[in-house]
């Protein structure tokens, strides 16, 4: 079974969405995700330029063979916009065989190991009686595990919190869900971490005290305490039994996640930003994390992520597929699949896409009392209408960037 034809989709459906499309001398597409967030032309590029040529002619059931070869030729490995190109490959292949196949791509990999997937919503407000709004607004739509987001007294604008201004003039774009605006530059956002983490206990406390011990709660720290902020942040969030508490420092310095496990018992999560499993290597083997947050669009695949969560299963450690909407409904389907199929699946985030997306990707999976499931359709379950994504061509958009009050550039 041949690849004969390539194709690499832009669509703008609200924000920006890569798509490969891969077609066989049989006649079987397949698609994958290829979207980076803010630098989405770079991998429409390197797959264009790069990678296209090379799938022509190649045997589209060697998923493995062509991973190893488009990972190891290039020489210059890994980073998010090669690991993100593979990905949208390796998705691709698998959506290919699972339709020559006339079965789900999680029947390939091994079948379910669940009935649906446990998945969190992302509640916020910029004072209390609004997230609590958002709380009950997210359990109405079946949600039973909620991220917790705040505003900071003094903060003009802050990552995650929905009702924030957004791109549109009418508002129809959550914050949220799009934070990349468009336009020639990033918005610059103001951050004070101290303020942040003096805040943020009483919110916790006060979710408790509103909704009870019982329910699920996340928090997303966004990369932007120091080790030892994060250590206090986790020891004083110990009181309100948080699910996890994610991405607590900067993930570049690893080491750094030794420090806050030896004062916190609070679950920690870290990976969206990784590439492959190199990343995640000495996290997983000394036990410094509870959760792998690795996004199947950028770490290469179904292929890669599975080795991922497989070594992770070894020390216990469960998965925690990232799954905002800059990873396309093509994306969140193969992060479905696989979170069926493993033992250790732990829980899926889940943001649900505008309608006009889901126009142009046509998905099988449901959604029902709190839990996901991709649904029973051979291959991923995703259908591109290239008509539809025709109508939405491509705007420059960036993601946001933080300073502190003396000007410094901060994380976001």
């Amino acid at each position: 079974m041949i690849i004969d034809k390539a194709e690499v989709i832009v669509t703008s459906p609200g924000r920006n969405f890569v798509t490969l499309r891969l077609t066989t001398n049989e006649g079987h597409v397949g698609i994958g995700d290829a979207t980076l967030n803010g630098r989405e032309l770079a991998v429409v590029s390197y797959l264009k330029d790069h990678v296209v040529p090379l799938l022509i002619g190649r045997d589209a059931h060697r998923i493995e063979d062509t991973w190893q070869f488009l990972y190891r030729s290039a020489y210059w490995r890994r980073g998010p916009v090669t690991m993100a190109a593979i990905a949208s490959v390796d998705m691709a292949l698998w959506d290919i065989k699972g339709k020559a196949a006339g079965m789900p791509v999680y029947q390939l990999l091994g079948g379910a190991s669940r009935t649906g997937l446990m998945a969190y919503g992302h509640a916020s407000g910029k004072s209390l009686p609004e997230l609590f709004d958002s709380i009950r607004s997210h359990q109405e739509q079946g949600y039973r595990s909620i991220r917790v987001q705040t505003g900071v007294p003094g903060l003009k604008a802050i990552y995650g919190i929905a009702s924030q201004a957004a791109d549109t003039a009418d508002g129809s774009i959550r914050y949220d869900h799009e934070p990349a605006r468009r336009g020639a530059t990033p918005t610059e956002e103001d951050w004070d971490t101290r303020a942040y983490m003096r805040h943020l206990p009483g919110v916790f406390e006060a979710v408790r005290n509103e909704f009870g011990p019982e329910l699920p709660l996340l928090h997303d720290g966004h990369h932007r305490m120091t080790p030892i902020q994060a250590a206090r942040l986790g020891k004083d969030l110990e009181p309100y039994d948080l699910f996890w508490l994610e991405d607590c420092t900067p993930a570049e310095n690893q080491e750094a996640l030794r420090l806050v496990r030896q004062h916190t018992t609070t679950p920690l999560a870290i990976g969206e930003i990784f590439n492959t499993v190199w990343d995640f290597k000495d996290l997983i083997r000394e036990q410094l994390i509870d959760y792998v947050r690795g996004a199947v669009t950028h770490m290469g695949g179904i292929s890669a992520l599975k080795k991922t969560l497989d070594y992770a299963a070894q020390y216990q450690i469960k998965s925690g597929m990232h799954g905002p909407t800059d990873i396309s409904p093509v994306g969140m389907a193969a992060a479905m699949h696989l979170g069926l199929s493993i033992h250790n699946f732990g829980i899926q985030e889940y943001m649900q896409h505008s309608a006009q997306t889901d126009a142009v990707f046509q998905q099988s999976f449901t959604w029902e009392n709190g839990m996901l499931h991709p649904g029973d359709q051979p291959g991923l379950g995703v259908t591109l209408d290239v008509d539809e994504a025709g109508k939405y061509p491509y705007e420059q958009a960036y993601l946001p960037y933080n300073r502190l009050a003396d000007g410094t550039v901060h994380d976001w």
